[in-house]
């Protein structure tokens, strides 16, 4: 019999708690029971990880608001592989987001000034809470990647004049690609590598009240092919370029991008706030040579009750890696009691951090979604590779063969009632027992 670790979340009170084989419901008598297969020989796409960003709103209340044992130990249990759940991915905004406490790009300037040489251009906003954040993270976990993605230019760059709305000015495409170089130089001076970039965060989407801008795919196509990825080149960057950063629901625009510029990009950023995962696929079968990421997905409190909730992020993290994610990435690692702090004049937030930093009473709480993530982050290493497991609509499954040749199985029960489970790895059957309704169970063979 394997030697195993299991981890089981059956309700509010019972998060990725380890169990024993005979800790396990014993199955139901007279119940039809799923058998989870696991096929190794089977392989698909190799991990890079999971993980969240540090947005501005994150890293000041991780950096300011916590004080330095909380923030310790929160650092240890978000990236350390042993005592935490081993995070490895980081996709932070270039910029201010809509989580941020102001509006800020790395080249801010007044209403009509321009600068074209970028002698102005700055991470000095950065260097305060986030870059400390990420190099102790990467003490913690040398394995972590780092990815970035802007939600607007400098106000100059665009139409609007502003970093809401607009769209980037065409005599600045070769400025603005200057711009990136200079980010990935600055960060490089800290002793951090940007992993990947994306041109635009949600690139068809333009709020009214944060920082965005529309960037239609031939203008990005073009932007990628004859601006940023031959800056690139002349300063011999190797950060990936990974094109759309938007949602399942429109993957003719990473098509089209891949079409025109296929060359020149190595792979295809996602989010859930529209359309299905299946669309990872269907644009991975037309272009297989090209990387497939999940770089952002919130939960919050448009999904109020915990149970949905948790399930949310279970089941679609399952099906984000059944349909050839290396990546999959939440979004805040931390956000306050008023899930905030917010840009001025956002409004009302319902986003939910990984953790909640209180800052009243300087409370820190651990999220479903860590919990969440834990299912996956804490068996599923960097480097691991997905390999083939049976999966229905009742009880999902994923399956993942570690580079130390262990092997991780996710399961969700997405079924109303208890589900018999038979799993079995290497062709021997290694558990039976039964799944409570909408609880999570990771097995890893030791």
């Amino acid at each position: 019999m394997l030697d195993t670790v299991i981890y089981q979340s059956s309700g509010e009170n019972e998060l990725f708690i380890q169990k024993t084989r005979d800790e396990l419901p014993p199955q139901a008598s007279g119940e039809q029971s799923h058998t989870v297969a696991v096929d190794e020989a089977q392989t698909y796409q190799e991990m890079d990880g999971f993980g969240a960003s540090f947005t501005d709103s994150a890293a000041y209340l991780i950096h300011q608001v916590l004080d330095s044992k909380q923030r310790a130990e929160l650092m240890v249990k978000l990236f350390d592989a042993k005592q935490g759940i081993g995070l490895s991915v980081l996709r932070n905004p270039m910029g201010a987001s809509d989580y941020a406490r102001d509006f800020y790009s790395y080249n801010d300037l007044p209403a009509g000034e321009t600068d074209l040489e970028l002698k102005q251009f700055s991470i000095e906003h950065d260097e305060a809470d986030i870059i400390p954040l990420l190099q102790e993270a990467m003490k913690l976990n040398p394995d972590l990647k780092l990815m970035a993605s802007p939600w607007s230019p400098p106000g100059w760059m665009k139409t609007s004049g502003s970093m809401i709305g607009g769209e980037l000015k065409q005599e600045y495409y070769s400025v603005y690609a200057d711009y990136f170089v200079h980010y990935i130089q600055g960060y490089a001076e800290h002793g951090l590598s940007i992993y990947a970039i994306t041109p635009q965060n949600e690139a068809l989407y333009s709020p009214g009240h944060y920082p965005g801008m529309i960037m239609l795919p031939a203008a990005q196509a073009d932007f990628i092919k004859h601006h940023l990825k031959p800056r690139f080149r002349a300063h011999g960057i190797h950060t990936k370029i990974l094109c759309y950063d938007h949602n399942w629901d429109k993957p003719e625009y990473p098509l089209e991008v891949l079409e025109q510029a296929g060359e020149e990009v190595d792979g295809v950023a996602w989010h859930w706030y529209g359309g299905k995962p299946s669309a990872q696929t269907q644009v991975y079968e037309a272009f297989p040579d090209k990387e497939v990421h999940f770089t952002e997905g919130s939960g919050g409190e448009w999904i109020p009750p915990f149970e949905q909730a948790f399930s949310n992020v279970m089941r679609t993290g399952i099906e984000i890696l059944r349909n050839y994610s290396k990546s999959l990435v939440l979004w805040n690692m931390a956000l306050d009691e008023q899930n905030g702090p917010t840009v001025p004049g956002f409004g009302t937030s319902t986003c939910r951090g990984i953790v909640t930093v209180n800052q009243q009473t300087k409370d820190l709480t651990y999220t479903l979604d860590y919990y969440a993530l834990a299912h996956f982050s804490k068996c599923i290493r960097p480097k691991a590779v997905r390999v083939a497991s049976t999966s229905g609509e009742l009880v999902r499954s994923v399956a993942f063969k570690n580079t130390d040749g262990s092997v991780a199985v996710v399961l969700f029960n997405d079924s109303d009632k208890a589900e018999n489970v038979t799993l079995q790895v290497r062709g021997e059957e290694c558990l039976r027992f039964s799944m409570e309704a909408k609880s999570a169970l990771t097995f890893c063979t030791a």
